[in-house]
């Protein structure tokens, strides 16, 4: 009888684990990727990205203010790369850079800069902004900057609200010049 109960819980366990797709055959993936390479794109990409970031830059040189941060590169891959993308959008561009720094500046200046700190800086960041809808990848790196270069409170504004919105501007400018596109597909 024992036998019998074995070979029935054994026979469940196939048609449970059948099913439902096995954890590894997932990662498999589904193809190609689907992305194509268009002449056109990558220059819109290359001259948005050139222009923003060297706009950035000289600002940043010829003011007291600094103006430019790593991430903004990555916000730039986006704003004109994938510029119809939910995610490449001024409310998620601006917003995301703004609440993940803030997430960060408030993480470091009350539980100051330790390896758990920064990782709990990255977790609540993309959770507040899944739940704001305002993801943006690239703020995802905004706690790892602000804790790792102990920034002060005013880095919220400068670099990163006045820098987002700079990044927004040109990428309108940009991307409208270009019949094919409409950029913002959403500002809020």
């Amino acid at each position: 009888m024992r036998s019998g109960n074995a070979a029935a819980l054994k026979k469940e366990e196939e048609v449970l684990y059948s099913s439902r797709p096995n954890y590894w055959v997932k990662m498999r993936g589904k193809g190609r990727s689907p992305l194509k390479a268009n002449v056109k794109d990558a220059m819109t990409g290359f001259i948005g990205g050139f222009i923003t970031i060297l706009v950035l830059a000289v600002l940043t040189k010829i003011t007291p203010a600094t103006l430019l941060m790593a991430p903004f590169g990555a916000s730039c891959v986006l704003a004109f790369g994938v510029w119809n993308a939910p995610l490449s959008q001024p409310r998620n561009i601006i917003g995301g850079h703004f609440i993940s720094t803030l997430v960060g500046l408030t993480v470091y200046h009350f539980l100051g800069n330790e390896p758990w700190t920064i990782a709990l800086g990255v977790g609540l960041a993309i959770a507040i902004m899944m739940m704001t809808k305002t993801t943006h990848p690239p703020a995802g790196a905004d706690p790892i900057v602000v804790i790792l270069g102990a920034y002060k409170w005013n880095y919220l504004i400068t670099p990163v609200l006045i820098g987002s919105i700079v990044i927004v501007l040109i990428a309108v400018l940009i991307n409208n010049l270009r019949k094919n596109r409409e950029y913002p597909t959403f500002w809020i």
